[in-house]
């Protein structure tokens, strides 16, 4: 009995290393399709989009059909966030650089609330992703609601950063599995925690 549950443990075991390696495989695939720049946020959106359904108990979804169809229905909606992150993205380094390159004092004062500025954006766009996935809303509810579920929830803050800092560690040391699972594990640790958030937010409009 414990052989038999054993083998039923490796086996599923094996089941999702290889699913998480096919979806990181898509992934990268559909993003190169795109020439990179057009196909990496549709491409994004679609890996997540397959990961929240697993969260969600739907274990046998089938994968190409759901990563493909998204990939299509979200293709523009979905390069429009992208060239907002883009922008965005674009502005911080402008200022790290400026900052870097600056001996203003006014600029030294200030470099701490900038930080945490730029610290607070980055962890918006972190959940920019499952926010997207998981609720039908126009983009600029999208920015607005990950903004403010980032802001409510520093303790899925904190595991999503600690996930994706572990998940780093292990692939600068064995940089095989960041093309294998590097993309899929990241979204994975983003999903989980972008979906207790929701669930903690959702208790709590239930209790209002």
């Amino acid at each position: 009995m414990n052989g038999s549950n054993s083998v039923n443990r490796i086996y599923s075991a094996t089941e999702w290393i290889a699913r998480f390696a096919y979806i990181n495989l898509l992934w990268i695939g559909f993003s190169l399709v795109g020439l990179i720049f057009l196909g990496f946020f549709p491409a994004t959106i679609s890996m997540f989009a397959v990961i929240r359904k697993w969260i969600m108990g739907e274990r046998d979804i089938p994968i190409f059909r759901t990563f493909w169809t998204t990939y299509k229905s979200e293709f523009l909606r979905s390069n429009g966030l992208g060239l907002i992150v883009a922008a965005v993205g674009g502005l911080i380094v402008l200022d790290l650089v400026y900052m870097k390159n600056s001996e203003n004092d006014l600029m030294n004062s200030i470099q701490i609330p900038l930080y945490l500025f730029m610290f607070a954006v980055v962890m918006t766009i972190f959940y920019l992703f499952p926010v997207y996935v998981h609720y039908e809303l126009k983009l600029m509810q999208v920015i607005k609601n990950s903004f403010l579920i980032m802001l409510i929830n520093p303790l899925q803050n904190l595991v999503m950063i600690a996930g994706i800092a572990a998940l780093l560690f292990v692939v600068n040391y064995i940089p095989g599995l960041g093309f294998f699972f590097g993309g899929s594990l990241c979204a994975a640790i983003i999903m989980a925690s972008g979906y207790l958030a929701f669930n903690k937010v959702d208790k709590k409009k239930q209790m209002t």
